[in-house]
């Protein structure tokens, strides 16, 4: 695994971090590195748009659409 150091925190941030972390029964290094996998695994606004661009287009047929509504509401 990796090592990341971080520097210049606002005591701010810090104390609020610390104070989160104690509420869940973490130390500061795990709940930062829970942040940073949960940040790593949630993909970035452009990766989502380019998966939409390369998927194949849905056909749309308003008849289709009107009368599924309307067998919803049955």
């Amino acid at each position: 695994m990796g090592t990341i150091q971080v520097r210049d925190v606002p005591d701010a941030t810090e104390r609020t971090l610390k104070a989160r972390a104690e509420r869940e029964g973490k130390s500061l290094a795990a709940y930062v590195r829970d942040l940073l996998n949960e940040e790593a695994a949630t993909p970035a606004l452009d990766e989502v748009m380019a998966k939409i661009a390369a998927d194949e287009p849905v056909p749309y047929d308003p008849d289709f659409v009107r009368e599924a509504i309307r067998e919803g509401r049955r």
